[in-house]
């Protein structure tokens, strides 16, 4: 059975370059799919399931490291990034390996070696460990700008036959904010609102005791946390208050969501 891989990066020309370098040195590897942004990459390894995902650090939508969070089966994360060889050593253990913007040669041919002795095709042994994803969480938080204040509006934008309005929307009285491609979903009480601003960039913006991540793509209103529960497998649900949908807990903030 041969090894199945993503590549997921906002520059295109930077993704026809890493997926010509693997064929040079893994010619076995089957590249099922090529992606421009995080919330796709991250649809792509749900519905695709493959051995390997390239995953690009900082992509629209959801970032590589977002991506890699929400990993729940057997996906192992390669991150393609920019950042120096001292930040990303934290990579250098565990689940994640890494490749440094340009690619080497010689780094890609290791990686591929690493990759190679830890994936068998229909395995679950290469899910994201917690430590690691501990680590992920706080090179995320580290990276981010913090605010001075916090943020109280969001603005939704909605076009009708009188034109584009923009709705002027209080934080306060948001149930949740999930991705949706490339801009997010403001869930209310009465009904859903697109912003273009991404999950993550409103997760720096919001008051920590007010929202909390659950899943690289969704941030809950605790406000609005009607209860929890864990099926048969030990994954977490979040029940919303008059709300029909049951939104999943990603395994990476189980611990933290647990402690709210």
């Amino acid at each position: 059975m041969s090894i199945r891989a993503i590549i997921a990066d906002d520059e295109p020309y930077l993704a026809r370059f890493l997926a010509d370098e693997l064929k040079k040195v893994w010619p076995e590897l089957d590249i099922v799919a090529t992606l421009g942004n995080g919330t796709d990459a991250a649809k792509s390894i749900d519905a695709l399931e493959p051995d390997v995902a390239f995953l690009d650090i900082q992509m629209p939508g959801l970032t590589g490291l977002e991506v890699a969070q929400g990993v729940e089966g057997k996906t192992l994360c390669v991150f393609v990034t920019a950042y120096d060889e001292f930040a990303v050593k934290a990579f250098d253990e565990g689940a994640v390996d890494y490749l440094l913007k340009p690619v080497n040669a010689e780094r890609l041919l290791k990686a591929v070696d690493r990759v190679k002795q830890r994936v068998t095709p229909g395995s679950d042994s290469t899910q994201l460990p917690a430590s690691i994803a501990t680590t992920l969480q706080q090179l995320l938080a580290g990276s981010a700008t913090k605010p001075t204040s916090f943020l109280r509006y969001v603005r939704a934008h909605e076009r009708n036959s009188q034109g584009e309005h923009v709705l002027q929307i209080d934080v306060h009285d948001v149930l949740y904010f999930d991705a949706a491609d490339k801009y997010t979903c403001v869930v209310l009480p009465s009904g859903e609102k697109l912003l273009r601003t991404s999950v993550s960039e409103l997760e720096v913006q919001l008051d920590p005791s007010l929202f909390q991540r659950i899943h690289r793509s969704t941030m809950v209103n605790l406000r609005f946390v009607h209860s929890t529960r864990r099926d048969e497998s030990g994954r977490m649900f979040v029940r919303i208050k008059d709300h029909k949908r049951e939104l999943p807990v990603s395994r990476a903030y189980h611990e933290a969501f647990a402690r709210m």
